[in-house]
């Protein structure tokens, strides 16, 4: 199959996906990705309404909807257009280097749970890995600033992100699956659900670190300072990486919460002349001189 074929068989299926979603006809039924994610943004809001950790900031926050809007169009409409045929395309490209024989493990004969937790693991690191990446390198942090754009933090705020960000880590993350070897994929359900309930809750608003926890897990309280406007000259280039997990900003010496980050300003230095709106701010990484 040619990689034409691909792209065009790329966007029947995941066309035919998204379809199967709106209609409830997935199966299993659990990997019906589109209303898990409304379900768990109006709970995660809910508790912001109930429990404010930044009681001043309205329920409708700044830039509540063009988050909103960021949602569903990183997730549907970007992997409709571009992201999923890019992704397959990468699997055959790798495929036909025969990088899909240099599994480091046999993970097929491990117990569900063993699976579960080293690949749980290894793409939350290589996550990390990536998302420090995009705050060393300008090339990359021109595109990572529209997700550092926010200026109030809420749960949306979690994908508000560049599209091509995803250009960038679908690589990383494809090496790594195949370094692991064969492994059960509907642990990759499973772990996409996890994550991204841990994304919403680590931007919500609400004042949560989860106690000794708190130096595996990401939290509101942590990744705040992710967001943080102004930092040391030692950390200039950004503090708290952590996607899923905490371990590693403490493992790495990237953490850094100095104080209850509750109140303090989030963006970046210029972020005033920054796009405002989702087209301008989606072109601003490829004019950016």
């Amino acid at each position: 199959m040619n990689y034409i074929d691909i792209i065009v068989n790329s966007y029947k299926n995941f066309a035919g996906y998204v379809w199967r979603e709106l209609t409830f006809q997935t199966d299993p039924w659990y990997i019906n990705y589109f209303y898990y994610l409304i379900l768990l943004s109006l709970i995660v809001w809910g508790l912001e309404i109930m429990f404010p950790w930044r009681k001043h900031q309205s329920k409708f926050r700044k830039d509540f909807w063009l988050d909103a809007f960021y949602m569903f169009f990183n997730f549907y409409i970007f992997k409709l257009v571009i992201f999923i045929a890019f992704a397959n395309v990468t699997a055959t490209f790798f495929e036909g280097l025969g990088i899909k024989s240099i599994a480091l493990f046999d993970a097929s004969g491990w117990s569900p749970w063993l699976q579960f937790a080293v690949f749980f693991i290894a793409l939350d690191f290589v996550q990390w890995f990536t998302h420090v990446m995009l705050h060393k390198f300008d090339f990359l942090w021109q595109f990572h600033k529209v997700h550092h754009s926010v200026e109030e933090m809420g749960f949306a705020a979690h994908l508000r992100y560049h599209w091509m960000e995803n250009v960038f880590y679908t690589p990383m993350k494809y090496i790594m699956v195949i370094l692991i070897g064969n492994f059960n994929p509907e642990n990759a359900y499973i772990i996409y659900y996890i994550s991204i309930a841990i994304g919403h809750l680590n931007h919500a608003n609400i004042n949560l670190s989860y106690g000794p926890l708190k130096y595996i897990l990401n939290n509101p309280a942590m990744h705040i300072w992710h967001h943080a406007y102004s930092l040391p000259e030692n950390r200039r280039k950004g503090v708290n990486f952590g996607i899923s997990l905490s371990l590693w900003d403490y493992i790495f010496g990237t953490s850094y919460i100095p104080e209850n980050g509750r109140d303090i300003r989030i963006g970046f230095e210029g972020i005033e002349k920054f796009p405002k709106d989702f087209v301008h701010q989606n072109l601003y990484g490829f004019k950016h001189e």
